[in-house]
């Protein structure tokens, strides 16, 4: 009696038009409070700490930039339509998405939180000795690429979209292992930071590793992720294009973000100041006065004559 309403109901499901607007009030629940906790801690935490009596600002204008820049891609990279079209229909979308939540919302936040809320966050000393093992560079890279190489795995996609809690934890653990790996590049605590070239060597490893499940999905025939492979096609994309376009994605997209910040630290590190050192124009000295010039005669002892004797 029930079979013909239920496959009425699935056949209405599956073919539901992939731009309907979907809400996700847990989403806006969890921007509303990184926005309350950000302005609660620099209003009435941060005046209070030892590294802002010392004289340090309690939050800067770049700092306040950067925060508004990660809040709104976190919104972005959450809420619909990334969300949806990416968990229900094109997995170059959802690799999309886990770029944007591993590569370029973890940088933001670090370098918009202050450094005292950054030593707050940490907690004590336990804690910090912890997180600051973690953030060890071959540490924090190894996390980070286990977690990158486990989060292709097929079953563990294919039921992460229909399973909330594995999918959110899916999506926490790649937040914190990010923040792990970028900790010693772009660390508000300078102590926690790596040099110039240990960051140019250690952000081309961090590009290295997941070129392996990019070329997979590249080459790969057939459907890698079955649950993606259904009959509704979001811009005409089949399923091999789909996981063509994803696998170019990681590869190409994550590459040149990495090298990128990879050529600015050479130039940063080796060649500041290159351009006034190699050009000819000298800055102006002001001319030798006659008092000047006597000033020196003056300090010079005069020269001995010659002995008669010899």
């Amino acid at each position: 009696m029930f079979a013909p309403a239920a496959l009425f109901a699935e056949s209405a499901d599956l073919f539901a038009s992939p731009w309907r607007l979907q809400a996700h009030p847990e989403v806006w629940l969890l921007v509303v409070f990184v926005i309350g906790a950000f302005v609660y801690a620099i209003r009435f935490i941060g005046p209070h700490t030892p590294e802002v009596r010392a004289g340090a600002e309690v939050v800067t204008t770049r700092q306040k930039r950067l925060f508004v820049f990660a809040v709104v891609m976190l919104w972005l990279a959450s809420d619909w339509p990334i969300h949806d079209i990416s968990e229900e229909y094109l997995y170059s979308v959802h690799m999309f998405q886990h770029m944007a939540l591993s590569y370029f919302l973890p940088p933001l936040v670090l370098l918009a939180t202050p450094i005292w809320l950054f030593r707050a966050i940490i907690g004590s000393q336990r804690a910090g000795r912890v997180i600051s093992w973690l953030a060890q560079p071959v540490i924090a890279g190894v996390i980070f690429n286990v977690m990158v190489m486990v989060t292709h795995i097929p079953a563990l996609v294919n039921r992460s979209v229909s399973n909330a809690p594995l999918h959110y934890s899916l999506h926490v653990g790649l937040v914190v292992s990010s923040l792990l790996m970028w900790i010693p590049i772009v660390a508000p605590d300078p102590t926690m930071r790596i040099g110039y070239g240990g960051r140019m060597v250690y952000l081309f490893l961090m590009s290295v590793i997941p070129t392996v499940p990019a070329a997979w999905l590249t080459f790969a025939e057939g459907a890698v992720y079955k649950h993606y492979d259904i009959a509704v096609r979001v811009w005409g994309l089949s399923v091999t294009t789909d996981q063509q376009i994803a696998g170019a994605i990681m590869k190409t997209g994550g590459s040149i973000f990495l090298w990128s910040i990879i050529i600015f630290l050479w130039f940063k590190r080796f060649m500041a100041g290159y351009g006034q050192r190699q050009s000819y124009v000298r800055s102006s000295e002001p001319p030798l006065t006659f008092e000047e010039v006597t000033r020196e005669f003056e300090r010079v002892p005069p020269a001995r004559e010659p002995s008669r004797d010899n």
